[in-house]
């Protein structure tokens, strides 16, 4: 895992939340395209937690000089979390009225 450097703004944008195959507009011909996307985004999401919390650490244990890149670590962590619950909640309301459908 690689910390920015001190000082440096890390580069956000609509699609740094997702995978690459996903953010770059590819599509995948099996039925693991969604899956893919899916498994990027948790991984993407414990990947910005776990920066997150690293800068807690350094900023509790006094190691950390600027306390602006914590804060944007931990917002981005956040919003990461809030998208994520977000879409799970959609495909778990999406399979409930699948499942409600008659014949």
């Amino acid at each position: 895992m690689t910390i920015p450097a001190i000082g440096a703004a890390p580069a956000v944008s609509a699609t740094s939340y997702l995978p690459a195959s996903t953010a770059t507009g590819a599509t995948e011909s099996s039925d693991t395209g969604f899956a893919s996307a899916l498994t990027g985004a948790v991984n993407n999401l414990q990947q910005l937690q776990s920066t997150s919390n690293s800068y807690a650490i350094q900023a509790v244990t006094g190691d950390l000089d600027d306390i602006h890149t914590a804060t944007i670590a931990s917002s981005r962590a956040a919003v990461t979390l809030e998208l994520v619950a977000a879409v799970r909640n959609k495909g778990v309301e999406a399979f409930n009225d699948i499942m409600r459908m008659q014949a």
